[in-house]
């Protein structure tokens, strides 16, 4: 069937929005996350956070907002957060104020091994074969902006 051919009626149903499946969809990931970050002390932002560091530290909030395609007005009071607990230390550049520094501190590193669990559980409290779940992802990274 063409896209064309699908009645205003059809088109404008909830049910039928990819934007609306997507959204659902992780909401519903995203609290199942919660119980095993808990005892991380971290919230999702803060584990994608993490993960991002666990990749790439000592990198400038600005760049680790593109990679987690965070906005500073979103990661500035994560970093705090993350930085109060111990899991970061942020720094001024001596040559230019503006820019800041996320570093991971040694309970921030040591933090990757606490959390190595958890995508593991996540995919066993999924409804997801490992084929569904990787073609998934696959198609998701496929429509995913570019980076600048």
């Amino acid at each position: 069937m063409n896209i064309d051919e699908i009645s205003d009626d059809e088109i404008l149903k909830l049910d039928n929005q990819i934007c609306f499946a997507l959204y659902v969809s992780s909401k519903e990931i995203i609290r199942k996350y919660k119980p095993l970050l808990d005892p991380l002390n971290l919230t999702y932002t803060g584990y994608i956070t993490m993960m991002a560091l666990w990749e790439r530290d000592d990198i400038s909030v600005r760049e680790l907002g593109k990679r987690l395609y965070l906005d500073s007005g979103t990661l500035t009071p994560l970093l705090k957060k993350l930085e109060s607990i111990g899991y970061i230390t942020r720094k001024r550049d001596s040559g230019d104020e503006r820019r800041v520094t996320i570093t991971l501190t040694s309970e921030g590193r040591e933090l990757k091994k606490r959390a190595a669990h958890v995508p593991r559980e996540l995919i066993c409290s999924s409804d997801f074969d490992e084929t569904s779940g990787i073609e998934l992802l696959r198609l998701l990274h496929s429509h995913m902006p570019r980076r600048e």
